[in-house]
Protein backbone atom coordinates (compact mmCIF):
# COMPACT_ATOMS: atom_id res chain seq x y z
CA UNK A 1 0.00 0.00 0.00
CA UNK A 2 1.47 3.36 -1.05
CA UNK A 3 2.30 6.01 1.49
CA UNK A 4 0.16 9.12 1.84
CA UNK A 5 1.47 12.19 0.04
CA UNK A 6 2.88 14.92 2.25
CA UNK A 7 0.39 17.75 2.57
CA UNK A 8 1.58 21.20 1.48
CA UNK A 9 -0.39 22.60 4.43
CA UNK A 10 -1.86 20.86 7.45
CA UNK A 11 -3.69 22.75 10.19
CA UNK A 12 -4.67 21.07 13.46
CA UNK A 13 -6.89 22.64 16.10
CA UNK A 14 -6.10 26.24 15.17
CA UNK A 15 -7.55 28.67 17.72
CA UNK A 16 -7.39 32.45 17.99
CA UNK A 17 -9.35 34.41 20.59
CA UNK A 18 -10.29 38.08 20.35
CA UNK A 19 -12.62 39.99 22.68
CA UNK A 20 -15.54 39.75 20.24
CA UNK A 21 -14.53 36.79 18.04
CA UNK A 22 -13.13 33.29 18.40
CA UNK A 23 -11.58 31.02 15.80
CA UNK A 24 -12.39 27.58 17.16
CA UNK A 25 -10.37 24.39 16.62
CA UNK A 26 -10.00 24.73 12.84
CA UNK A 27 -8.40 21.65 11.26
CA UNK A 28 -7.82 20.70 7.62
CA UNK A 29 -5.16 19.47 5.20
CA UNK A 30 -4.52 20.34 1.57
CA UNK A 31 -3.84 17.80 -1.15
CA UNK A 32 -0.88 18.51 -3.46
CA UNK A 33 -1.72 19.92 -6.88
CA UNK A 34 -5.28 20.94 -6.03
CA UNK A 35 -7.28 24.14 -5.61
CA UNK A 36 -9.07 24.49 -2.27
CA UNK A 37 -11.70 27.18 -1.85
CA UNK A 38 -11.99 28.73 1.60
CA UNK A 39 -15.44 30.31 1.81
CA UNK A 40 -17.50 32.20 4.34
CA UNK A 41 -19.13 35.57 4.73
CA UNK A 42 -17.10 38.65 5.65
CA UNK A 43 -16.20 38.36 9.33
CA UNK A 44 -16.35 34.55 9.40
CA UNK A 45 -12.65 34.34 10.26
CA UNK A 46 -11.04 33.55 6.91
CA UNK A 47 -8.38 36.26 7.14
CA UNK A 48 -7.80 35.47 10.84
CA UNK A 49 -7.18 31.85 9.85
CA UNK A 50 -4.71 32.81 7.12
CA UNK A 51 -2.93 35.34 9.35
CA UNK A 52 -2.59 32.69 12.05
CA UNK A 53 -1.31 30.09 9.58
CA UNK A 54 1.33 32.53 8.31
CA UNK A 55 2.22 33.76 11.83
CA UNK A 56 1.14 37.31 11.03
CA UNK A 57 -0.74 36.97 14.31
CA UNK A 58 0.09 34.58 17.13
CA UNK A 59 -2.53 31.81 17.41
CA UNK A 60 -3.72 30.81 20.88
CA UNK A 61 -3.68 27.11 20.10
CA UNK A 62 -3.15 24.49 17.46
CA UNK A 63 -0.35 23.43 15.15
CA UNK A 64 0.57 24.28 11.55
CA UNK A 65 2.90 22.38 9.25
CA UNK A 66 3.96 23.01 5.66
CA UNK A 67 5.24 20.09 3.56
CA UNK A 68 5.47 18.07 6.78
CA UNK A 69 7.69 20.70 8.43
CA UNK A 70 6.78 22.46 11.65
CA UNK A 71 6.04 26.09 10.79
CA UNK A 72 7.85 27.52 13.80
CA UNK A 73 11.00 25.41 13.44
CA UNK A 74 11.49 25.65 9.66
CA UNK A 75 10.20 29.13 8.84
CA UNK A 76 13.00 30.07 6.44
CA UNK A 77 12.76 26.89 4.37
CA UNK A 78 8.99 27.16 4.30
CA UNK A 79 9.03 30.78 3.12
CA UNK A 80 11.05 29.67 0.10
CA UNK A 81 8.30 27.24 -0.86
CA UNK A 82 5.12 29.28 -0.36
CA UNK A 83 3.72 32.47 -1.82
CA UNK A 84 1.12 34.75 -0.26
CA UNK A 85 -1.08 37.07 -2.31
CA UNK A 86 -3.80 39.33 -0.93
CA UNK A 87 -6.11 41.87 -2.51
CA UNK A 88 -4.98 44.23 0.26
CA UNK A 89 -1.28 43.99 -0.57
CA UNK A 90 0.37 47.33 -1.25
CA UNK A 91 3.67 48.34 -2.86
CA UNK A 92 5.42 51.67 -3.20
CA UNK A 93 2.92 53.12 -5.61
CA UNK A 94 5.39 55.39 -7.44
CA UNK A 95 8.31 52.94 -7.66
CA UNK A 96 8.75 51.14 -10.94
CA UNK A 97 8.09 47.41 -10.86
CA UNK A 98 11.70 46.66 -11.78
CA UNK A 99 12.88 48.48 -8.64
CA UNK A 100 10.41 46.60 -6.44
CA UNK A 101 11.52 43.33 -8.00
CA UNK A 102 15.17 44.14 -7.31
CA UNK A 103 14.37 44.39 -3.60
CA UNK A 104 12.21 41.25 -3.49
CA UNK A 105 14.84 39.25 -5.38
CA UNK A 106 17.39 39.75 -2.59
CA UNK A 107 15.25 37.81 -0.10
CA UNK A 108 15.24 34.58 -2.11
CA UNK A 109 18.45 32.67 -2.83
CA UNK A 110 16.52 30.41 -5.18
CA UNK A 111 15.20 33.24 -7.32
CA UNK A 112 14.73 32.17 -10.96
CA UNK A 113 15.16 35.18 -13.24
CA UNK A 114 14.09 33.25 -16.33
CA UNK A 115 10.87 32.18 -14.62
CA UNK A 116 10.25 35.77 -13.55
CA UNK A 117 10.67 37.07 -17.10
CA UNK A 118 8.36 34.37 -18.42
CA UNK A 119 5.64 35.18 -15.88
CA UNK A 120 5.86 38.91 -16.51
CA UNK A 121 5.49 38.30 -20.23
CA UNK A 122 2.64 35.82 -19.78
CA UNK A 123 0.76 38.24 -17.53
CA UNK A 124 1.35 41.20 -19.85
CA UNK A 125 3.27 43.17 -17.20
CA UNK A 126 5.74 45.93 -18.03
CA UNK A 127 8.59 46.60 -15.58
CA UNK A 128 8.67 50.30 -16.39
CA UNK A 129 5.22 50.80 -14.94
CA UNK A 130 4.45 51.60 -11.30
CA UNK A 131 1.80 49.92 -9.11
CA UNK A 132 -0.22 53.14 -9.35
CA UNK A 133 -0.52 52.53 -13.10
CA UNK A 134 -1.80 48.96 -12.71
CA UNK A 135 -5.39 47.79 -12.40
CA UNK A 136 -6.25 45.74 -9.31
CA UNK A 137 -6.18 42.58 -11.40
CA UNK A 138 -2.72 43.36 -12.76
CA UNK A 139 -1.46 44.06 -9.23
CA UNK A 140 -2.54 40.55 -8.24
CA UNK A 141 -0.78 39.12 -11.31
CA UNK A 142 2.40 40.98 -10.37
CA UNK A 143 2.25 39.54 -6.85
CA UNK A 144 1.81 36.08 -8.38
CA UNK A 145 4.77 36.65 -10.72
CA UNK A 146 6.97 37.46 -7.72
CA UNK A 147 5.76 34.45 -5.73
CA UNK A 148 6.24 32.02 -8.61
CA UNK A 149 9.71 33.35 -9.41
CA UNK A 150 11.17 31.97 -6.20
CA UNK A 151 9.67 28.55 -6.80
CA UNK A 152 6.58 28.72 -4.61
CA UNK A 153 4.84 25.34 -4.55
CA UNK A 154 1.91 26.49 -2.41
CA UNK A 155 0.02 29.72 -3.08
CA UNK A 156 -2.13 31.17 -0.30
CA UNK A 157 -4.52 33.73 -1.74
CA UNK A 158 -6.64 35.94 0.50
CA UNK A 159 -9.62 37.40 -1.39
CA UNK A 160 -7.54 37.86 -4.58
CA UNK A 161 -10.56 38.55 -6.79
CA UNK A 162 -12.32 40.93 -4.40
CA UNK A 163 -13.20 44.20 -6.09
CA UNK A 164 -12.34 42.99 -9.59
CA UNK A 165 -14.69 43.20 -12.55
CA UNK A 166 -16.06 39.90 -13.94
CA UNK A 167 -13.61 39.79 -16.85
CA UNK A 168 -10.58 40.31 -14.60
CA UNK A 169 -11.88 37.66 -12.20
CA UNK A 170 -12.27 35.22 -15.09
CA UNK A 171 -8.69 35.89 -16.18
CA UNK A 172 -7.37 35.16 -12.69
CA UNK A 173 -9.40 31.94 -12.43
CA UNK A 174 -7.74 30.80 -15.66
CA UNK A 175 -4.34 31.64 -14.13
CA UNK A 176 -5.16 29.52 -11.07
CA UNK A 177 -6.17 26.57 -13.26
CA UNK A 178 -2.91 26.84 -15.21
CA UNK A 179 -0.97 26.84 -11.93
CA UNK A 180 -2.80 23.68 -10.92
CA UNK A 181 -1.81 22.13 -14.26
CA UNK A 182 1.80 22.90 -13.31
CA UNK A 183 1.38 20.96 -10.07
CA UNK A 184 1.04 23.98 -7.79
CA UNK A 185 -1.30 23.86 -4.79
CA UNK A 186 -3.68 26.79 -4.41
CA UNK A 187 -5.50 27.81 -1.22
CA UNK A 188 -8.04 30.41 -2.26
CA UNK A 189 -10.02 32.45 0.28
CA UNK A 190 -13.06 34.25 -1.10
CA UNK A 191 -16.69 35.13 -0.58
CA UNK A 192 -17.26 35.18 -4.37
CA UNK A 193 -18.35 31.58 -4.71
CA UNK A 194 -18.98 31.70 -8.47
CA UNK A 195 -15.20 31.90 -9.01
CA UNK A 196 -14.69 28.71 -7.03
CA UNK A 197 -17.33 26.79 -8.98
CA UNK A 198 -15.10 27.24 -12.02
CA UNK A 199 -11.88 26.00 -10.49
CA UNK A 200 -12.02 24.49 -6.98
CA UNK A 201 -11.52 20.82 -6.21
CA UNK A 202 -12.39 21.14 -2.53
CA UNK A 203 -14.39 23.49 -0.31
CA UNK A 204 -13.79 24.58 3.27
CA UNK A 205 -16.77 26.50 4.68
CA UNK A 206 -16.03 28.67 7.70
CA UNK A 207 -18.98 30.03 9.65
CA UNK A 208 -18.57 32.27 12.71
CA UNK A 209 -15.11 30.95 13.45
CA UNK A 210 -16.01 27.27 13.08
CA UNK A 211 -15.28 25.00 10.13
CA UNK A 212 -18.76 24.01 9.02
CA UNK A 213 -17.78 21.83 6.05
CA UNK A 214 -14.71 20.20 4.49
CA UNK A 215 -15.64 18.35 1.31
CA UNK A 216 -15.07 18.13 -2.42
CA UNK A 217 -16.87 20.83 -4.37
CA UNK A 218 -19.12 18.21 -5.97
CA UNK A 219 -19.74 16.47 -2.65
CA UNK A 220 -20.61 19.70 -0.87
CA UNK A 221 -23.05 20.76 -3.58
CA UNK A 222 -24.56 17.30 -3.92
CA UNK A 223 -25.53 17.20 -0.24
CA UNK A 224 -28.08 20.00 -0.71
CA UNK A 225 -31.09 20.92 -2.81
CA UNK A 226 -33.18 24.08 -3.30
CA UNK A 227 -36.97 24.01 -3.13
CA UNK A 228 -38.96 26.92 -4.52
CA UNK A 229 -42.44 28.05 -3.57
CA UNK A 230 -44.45 31.01 -4.79
CA UNK A 231 -46.56 31.56 -1.68
CA UNK A 232 -46.24 30.76 2.02
CA UNK A 233 -43.77 27.97 2.79
CA UNK A 234 -45.67 24.73 3.54
CA UNK A 235 -45.22 23.36 7.07
CA UNK A 236 -43.53 20.14 5.93
CA UNK A 237 -41.00 22.12 3.90
CA UNK A 238 -40.43 24.55 6.76
CA UNK A 239 -39.65 21.65 9.09
CA UNK A 240 -37.07 20.29 6.63
CA UNK A 241 -35.59 23.71 5.87
CA UNK A 242 -31.99 24.63 6.59
CA UNK A 243 -32.45 28.26 5.67
CA UNK A 244 -35.08 30.24 3.77
CA UNK A 245 -34.65 33.27 1.52
CA UNK A 246 -37.21 35.69 0.12
CA UNK A 247 -36.95 36.11 -3.66
CA UNK A 248 -38.94 38.05 -6.24
CA UNK A 249 -41.50 35.31 -6.86
CA UNK A 250 -41.72 33.77 -3.40
CA UNK A 251 -39.15 31.81 -1.41
CA UNK A 252 -36.18 29.52 -1.88
CA UNK A 253 -35.56 26.89 0.79
CA UNK A 254 -32.41 24.85 1.35
CA UNK A 255 -33.05 21.20 2.24
CA UNK A 256 -30.80 18.14 2.57
CA UNK A 257 -30.67 15.97 -0.54
CA UNK A 258 -32.25 13.06 1.30
CA UNK A 259 -35.99 13.56 1.06
CA UNK A 260 -35.72 16.58 -1.25
CA UNK A 261 -37.66 14.88 -4.06
CA UNK A 262 -40.86 15.28 -2.06
CA UNK A 263 -40.55 19.03 -2.51
CA UNK A 264 -39.62 18.99 -6.20
CA UNK A 265 -36.25 20.46 -5.28
CA UNK A 266 -33.49 21.25 -7.76
CA UNK A 267 -29.68 21.31 -7.52
CA UNK A 268 -28.17 24.17 -5.51
CA UNK A 269 -25.30 26.46 -6.42
CA UNK A 270 -22.43 27.02 -4.02
CA UNK A 271 -23.63 30.57 -3.41
CA UNK A 272 -27.17 29.43 -2.64
CA UNK A 273 -25.92 26.87 -0.13
CA UNK A 274 -23.73 29.38 1.68
CA UNK A 275 -26.41 32.09 1.78
CA UNK A 276 -29.12 29.76 3.08
CA UNK A 277 -26.87 28.25 5.74
CA UNK A 278 -25.96 31.76 6.86
CA UNK A 279 -29.66 32.65 7.02
CA UNK A 280 -30.23 29.59 9.18
CA UNK A 281 -27.42 30.66 11.51
CA UNK A 282 -28.77 34.22 11.72
CA UNK A 283 -32.23 32.96 12.68
CA UNK A 284 -31.00 30.37 15.20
Amino acid sequence: MGSEKVSPLEVRGLTKVYPVFKLEEVSFRLEPGTITGFIGRNGAGKTTTINSILSFVRPDGGAVSFFGLNAAEHSREILERIGFVSAGMTYYTRKKLKKITEVVRTFYPGWDEQAYRARMSAFGLEEEKTPAELSNGMKIKYALALALSHGAELLILDEPTSGLDPVSREELVEVFLKLKDEGKTVFFSTHITSDLEKCADRILFLQRGKLRADDTLDGFRDAWRIAECAAEIPQALREAARGCCRVRDGYTVLVPKEGAEAFGAREASLEEIMIHLEKEADEA
